[in-house]
């Protein structure tokens, strides 16, 4: 299934729709009231997925060889995740906030540290998005025309942490299954993680969901995601 076309084709739709106007509206109504009912879907399934990786898991377990090598290996993809989380949010981040406002970055990011906190304990995007807005807004003074307005698309569309997961998980898998990433896959890599991790949705292993589509693109398993899956909270 080519899965990258088809969320090409969502996008062009999208843009077509609207462009459409009134004509498009009932059309869009229609997905919204869609995608509304795939997140409640969701939300029931996944008070069903610990029990669900336990048994994913240990299949896969039992199939390798060398569990220490899988053990390691997954030690090390956790160790390359964080580490380009911090990369991105302790220096690459606060360096283009420093550049634009000529303020200490730090000084900002201590005023978020209740939010910082929220996304760690429910990792979700959407659920610390209240106290995103309320910090922001009082701990930093940040005017609430701007903040009510930036924050809510970028906990749905600024995913750069998502993105680096995706990346980080793809080339996991690839290594794991001993598939020789070339050039032009790692460039696909990078373009649909950053795609899909716009389209990803706010809520707990949101992002694990849309790694199949980066998988699908450079034709690797997708059944290797559950490894993904029991170490999601932690990167």
């Amino acid at each position: 299934m080519n899965i990258l076309g088809l969320v090409l084709f969502a996008l062009f739709l999208g843009v077509a729709l609207k462009k459409l106007g009134p004509e498009g509206e009932e059309l869009i109504r229609f997905f919204n009231s869609f995608n509304e009912a795939t997140m409640v879907l969701v939300s029931w399934i996944m008070w069903y997925v610990p029990l669900g990786i336990m048994f994913l898991v240990g299949s896969k377990i039992v199939e390798m060889e060398d569990v220490m090598l899988l053990v390691t290996s997954l030690g090390k993809y956790i160790f390359a995740s964080i580490l380009g989380h911090v990369i991105h949010g302790g220096i690459i981040l606060p360096l283009i906030y420093f550049a634009v406002t000529r303020k200490n970055p730090f000084s900002f990011l201590l005023g978020l540290i209740t939010p910082f906190t929220t996304a760690f304990a429910t990792c979700s995007s959407s659920a610390t998005l209240p106290s995103m807005i309320k910090c922001i807004e009082e701990n930093n003074g940040v005017d609430k025309r701007i903040s009510r307005f930036i924050l809510p698309i970028g906990a749905t569309v600024n995913m750069d942490g998502a993105a680096i997961f995706q990346c980080m998980a793809t080339v996991f898998i690839a290594q794991l299954n001993n598939f020789d990433l070339n050039a032009g896959q790692i460039f696909t890599i990078l373009v649909t993680a950053t795609a899909s991790s716009v389209g990803a949705a706010g809520i707990p292993a949101g992002g694990v969901l849309t790694i199949a589509i980066i998988l699908e693109a450079i034709g690797l398993p997708t059944n290797d995601i559950s490894l993904i899956l029991a170490v999601d909270w932690i990167v």
